[in-house]
């Protein structure tokens, strides 16, 4: 993914930050101070269960048995994925839900070989894009500041920022589908300009990636594949 670049201000109302993290708030923008009663209690780790469901014991699924993917399980997934964090709340991605025959034959020009026959046996492929536009939502999702002029007037940061936390969202879905014990398969291997073009065009969205959703067949993945060990991967600093 492109480097962060740090949210510019360019309204009167709001003064230039300072470099800061990806997330943090304009320096013009005071954070509420919590009252004792907002004050969270200490919260434990998910159980072995839980941390085996959405991570150690998940898997990516090709085969798919019949059990199907409800439209009140999509909207679920959705109430969980939307609450993960996004820069300014910014919120840009956007999910097409493919859940019947003919929207997945629309979808059939663009994918590649590989990606064929799984995509088809799926119960749901979800097209992840992101709506190059979501700045017009700010007034209302991120009202502590003018927001909004900060991506009208740099539109390589709204780009960036685009692409960016709507790849996050992507990834939260990931993780909201395994919480709500889905499978899920995602996957690139497309013609994003066939995508956009067959499902977005009246919209001006942008697809990034794709992922199929189901109930994986047990039994018909690979071995666990290793993973890169902490001092391979990480850095304490």
């Amino acid at each position: 993914m492109p480097s962060e670049s740090t949210i510019p201000a360019a309204a009167p109302t709001v003064t230039a930050a300072t470099p800061t993290a990806p997330m943090e708030l304009p320096a013009t923008v005071t954070a509420p101070v919590p009252t004792p009663e907002a004050v969270q209690p200490d919260v434990t780790s998910l159980d072995a269960t839980g941390l085996d469901r959405v991570f150690r014991e998940a898997r990516t699924f090709s085969k798919w048995s019949a059990k199907q993917v409800s439209d009140e399980d999509l909207r679920a997934l959705y109430d969980l994925l939307k609450m993960g964090p996004t820069s300014a709340n910014c919120s840009p991605a956007r999910f097409a839900f493919l859940r019947n025959p003919w929207s997945k034959d629309r979808l059939k020009p663009a994918l590649s070989a590989g990606n064929l026959e799984k995509t088809m046996a799926a119960p749901v492929t979800v097209i992840v894009a992101h709506d190059p536009h979501f700045y017009d939502n700010l007034p209302r999702l991120f009202p502590h500041a003018d927001a909004k002029v900060w991506f009208t007037s740099n539109p390589g940061l709204a780009e960036q920022t685009a692409f960016r936390n709507g790849s996050l969202q992507g990834a939260y879905l990931i993780m909201a589908a395994r919480s709500l014990g889905i499978d899920a398969g995602p996957m690139s291997g497309f013609d994003n300009d066939k995508v956009d073009q067959e499902f977005f065009a009246d919209r001006g969205w942008k697809s990034n990636f794709l992922i199929n959703l189901g109930h994986g067949e047990k039994g018909t993945t690979y071995d666990r594949l290793p993973r890169l060990s902490f001092d391979e991967a990480c850095l304490l600093l």
